[in-house]
């Protein structure tokens, strides 16, 4: 018997996001020469991507040409990780 219950039901979430999440990842590892090079990573560079999102929706980063939301949400997980002091993993 399989117990799932009280497990949270990731199937609810849009498995694009993991995917935007991942070539944003991709690009910033690519750029910095590190894959850890996210834990540097300030409330204002999310911010800034925010701010683009706003005033253009469907605008892309100039650098990366990846979306400003990708962005968005890919240094939103980067400062949630950062500020979770309910786990230790990296």
């Amino acid at each position: 018997m399989k117990y799932d219950e009280g497990k949270p039901k990731l199937t609810l979430c849009p498995t694009e996001i993991i995917t935007a999440v991942a070539m944003v990842r991709e690009y910033g590892a690519k750029k910095y020469g590190d894959s850890d090079s996210w834990k540097d990573v300030e409330r204002d560079t999310a911010f800034r991507h925010f701010v683009a999102y706003i005033k253009d929706p469907l605008g892309v980063d100039e650098e990366s040409g990846l979306p400003h939301l990708w962005h968005l949400v890919c240094n939103t997980a980067f400062l949630y990780k950062l500020e979770d002091r309910s786990s230790n993993d990296s």
